[in-house]
């Protein structure tokens, strides 16, 4: 009879782990059992007063062209990114189209519930650079205006990150008109 050997499994240097990261998992759990806790809480919650428009409008996803037909074709690729860039690091930076966050859109999808993570990820959005919104709107354009809302969410992210968090238009106030009224010059 011949002995079995055990071999010692090859590894590649400089290989990847794949697309799933532990970190990546071991959050997504966190914020879903959060939501569980305390589901009163999260579904009536809103948008402070003060909150900022969103930059990219909702019906504005055409444009740009390839952000439009990658989302059409690989919604979970456009989920991933903006995940990415809302989570790691904004330039994308270490950035892989098949990470955790795809994978697990596409899981839920399977079951019907691609608007859960979809919705999620848009009320982080609003909480991070303090946008308009509540989260039954966010539910509601994940159900409705899937596509929309994916391409609004990552051309939100794109733009705070370039734009450091900045306000929608740089606008800080609304205009003021002048303490003593409008005055006319006299003609003469």
């Amino acid at each position: 009879m011949a002995e079995q050997q055990q071999q010692a499994p090859v590894t590649t240097a400089g290989a990847k782990p794949g697309p799933l990261d532990d970190n990546d998992v071991n959050e997504w759990k966190a914020r879903f059992n959060d939501v569980l806790a305390r589901p009163g809480e999260v579904v009536n919650s809103r948008s402070p007063e003060g909150s900022q428009p969103w930059y990219s409008s909702l019906f504005g996803c055409f444009n740009p062209i390839d952000l439009c037909c990658m989302t059409y074709c690989l919604p979970c690729v456009t989920f991933g990114k903006t995940h990415h860039r809302l989570r790691k690091d904004g330039n994308l930076a270490g950035y892989e189209p098949i990470n955790t966050s795809c994978l697990m859109f596409c899981g839920s999808g399977c079951f019907g519930l691609w608007f859960i993570p979809m919705a999620m990820q848009r009320a982080d959005i609003r909480e991070k650079y303090h946008l308009e919104g509540s989260c039954l709107t966010d539910i509601a354009l994940a159900c409705c205006c899937g596509l929309c809302d994916l391409v609004q969410q990552e051309k939100e992210v794109a733009y705070r990150v370039q734009n450091g968090g900045a306000s929608a238009a740089g606008v800080q106030q609304q205009y003021q008109a002048p303490a003593g009224g409008m005055a006319y010059p006299e003609q003469k």
